[in-house]
C-alpha cells in the first residue's frame, strides 16, 4: 500500500468511538420505529446515517508531528 492509502484507511480511536454511538443511535431509532413511532424514528436514523456515521469515518484529529 502507498503512503497516502495508509492514512486514508486510518481511523482512530475517536472515530471508532463516534462509529459506536452511530451504531447506538441506529439501533435506537429502529427499536423505536418498531414501537410505531413513526414521526420520531426517521428523524433519529437520518441524524444516525446522515451526519454522525459520516462524520465518524471522514474526521481526522489533529496530529501532532
Amino acid at each position: 500500500m502507498s503512503k497516502k492509502e495508509d492514512e486514508r484507511l486510518r481511523l482512530g480511536k475517536a472515530n471508532y468511538l463516534l462509529l459506536l454511538v452511530g451504531a447506538i443511535v441506529l439501533i435506537l431509532g429502529y427499536v423505536i420505529m418498531s414501537l410505531n413511532e413513526i414521526t420520531v424514528s426517521p428523524l433519529i436514523l437520518m441524524l444516525a446515517y446522515a451526519i454522525i456515521i459520516p462524520f465518524a469515518l471522514l474526521w481526522q484529529p489533529k496530529r501532532n508531528k
